[in-house]
C-alpha cells in the first residue's frame, strides 16, 4: 500500500510530554495514534527486562517488523523516547520535545522512578541526547526541537503540526 498521508513521529526524554501531545495531536488531525512502548509489551518485542532500571530490553527488530505494516499506509502520530532504529523512510516529520529542568524533574519524580532512572533522564535531557540521536537520523528540515513545559507549549505544538500538515497536503496531494 503506497502511504497517502505522512507520518509524524514524536519523540523525547521519558516526561517531556510526548504521550499527551501525541495522543492530542492524533485526536485533532485524525490521525492513528501508535504508542510503541505499549506495542513493545503487546507484540514481545524485548528481551526481558532490566531490573536495574525497571525497563524493557528492546528488541528493535521486532519493533520495526510489527510497525512496518502500521506505518506503510501513512497517517500515523507515532510516541516513542527514542527513534535512531526506525528507518528514515518512515516519517515526513519528527518532533523532539524537550522540558526545563525543573519541570522535568518534577514529571520523573511523580512518576515514582528510582534516583538512578530520574538521573539517567535528566542528564539525557541537558545533553540533548534524543535531539542529537534525530538530527543523526533524518534529514535536519525535518526535524524540529519544540518546548513542552505546559499546556500552552503543547496547544503551540499542536497548531504547528495542524499548519505544517495543512501545506503538506497542499504541496503534496494536488
Amino acid at each position: 500500500m503506497a502511504k497517502i498521508l505522512p507520518n509524524i513521529l514524536i519523540t523525547g526524554t521519558p516526561g517531556t510530554g510526548k504521550t499527551t501531545t501525541a495522543q492530542s495531536l492524533s485526536e485533532r488531525i485524525n490521525y492513528r495514534y501508535v504508542n510503541v512502548g505499549d506495542l513493545v509489551i503487546q507484540n514481545n518485542c524485548h528481551e526481558g527486562r532490566d531490573l536495574e532500571y525497571d525497563s524493557y530490553i528492546l528488541d528493535e527488530d521486532k519493533i520495526c517488523d510489527v510497525l512496518e505494516p502500521l506505518l506503510s499506509g501513512g497517517g500515523c502520530v507515532v510516541d516513542f523516547h527514542s527513534c535512531e532504529f526506525f528507518p528514515e523512510r518512515w516519517f515526513e516529520l519528527v518532533l523532539v520535545l524537550h522540558a526545563n529542568t525543573e519541570v522535568l524533574f518534577d514529571r520523573l519524580v511523580s512518576r515514582n522512578y528510582s534516583r538512578k532512572k530520574i538521573d539517567e533522564n535528566m542528564e539525557s535531557e541537558i545533553m540533548q541526547v534524543v535531539l542529537e540521536a534525530a538530527r543523526d537520523s533524518y534529514q535536519e528540515e525535518i526535524v524540529h526541537s519544540l518546548a513542552s513545559n505546559n499546556i500552552e507549549d503543547m496547544e503551540s505544538n499542536i497548531l504547528r503540526v495542524e499548519e505544517w500538515l495543512h501545506e503538506w497536503k497542499k504541496n503534496n496531494l494536488t
